[in-house]
């Protein structure tokens, strides 16, 4: 579903803030895969992100998703094929708008617009059922505007609009970090569910290396814009935060307190 092919990138180039975030990295899920990836701060985990995202050019390498080759297509035409959900709460929904029409926007996404009547009954229908699996009271609220919501809620909203269409590639970019801990559970809980339901092809991308253990079913440690550690199944189950410490320090890596106590 998705094949990364060698792919480069260098910021600053020439100069004296020269950085060499990803190096020749390669990388493919199958249809279905919930990859999580951990690594320190610069090892390129948020760069391949973006670079699938289409945020930047790569330097060189291919990006294919699903057979097409999206490399040389910009953000705004790669966005059919990926949902997207940030760190910050507030970026993925409309804070002035329903949180009904938030959800009519994501269900209406790549299609053409009309003049007419936003949200219908039955919409609104869908809506709640779909909110309801959320279990944060939102179902009731239809009509609440979306700037009102706590950071967890707007998050889990913004998982559920990023997955309505069923995307090709869901991409995760630490989605959880800005959330206390108790919320970060739901709305990882929620995570597990919506990708399970939906077999979404999934990329989460995290500094705890708890949640990187716990949720998918593969695992990718980054280091200096290199894949240092690929691990799946039943090994990954058996991982321990030990184990990653171990790994990161096999690799000369740098470990932040945040990555180690979670």
């Amino acid at each position: 579903m998705l094949e990364v092919r060698n792919i480069s990138k260098t910021f600053n180039p020439g100069t004296i803030n020269e950085k060499k975030a990803l190096e020749n990295v390669s990388l493919t899920l199958q249809d279905g895969d919930f990859v999580t990836v951990i690594g320190g701060n610069g090892a390129g985990k948020s760069t391949i992100m973006n670079a699938i995202a289409g945020v930047w050019p790569v330097d060189s390498g291919q990006i294919i998703i699903d057979g097409t080759d999206v490399s040389g297509l910009s953000e705004y035409k790669r966005a059919p094929f990926l949902g997207r959900v940030f760190q910050d709460p507030m970026t993925g929904t409309a804070g002035d708008m329903q949180i009904d029409e938030n959800m009519a926007l994501a269900a209406r996404r790549g299609q053409r617009r009309t003049l007419r009547w936003g949200v219908s009954n039955k919409e609104r229908q869908q809506y709640m059922e779909l909110l309801k699996s959320l279990d944060l009271g939102l179902e009731d609220r239809l009509t609440a505007k979306v700037g009102l919501l706590s950071g967890g809620q707007r998050q889990a909203l913004t998982l559920l609009m990023a997955t309505m269409k069923k995307p090709k590639v869901l991409l995760l970019d630490e989605h959880t970090a800005a959330l206390d801990p108790k919320t970060a559970a739901k709305v990882l809980a929620a995570t597990d569910r919506i990708v399970n339901d939906n077999h979404l092809t999934t990329l989460m991308v995290t500094h705890n290396m708890r949640d990187a253990i716990a949720h998918g079913n593969r695992l990718i440690m980054m280091s200096n814009g290199h894949i240092i550690y690929d691990v799946s199944g039943e090994e990954k189950k058996k991982l321990h935060v030990a184990d990653l410490l171990a790994r990161f320090e096999e690799a000369g890596a740098e470990v932040s307190d945040r990555m180690a106590l979670g």
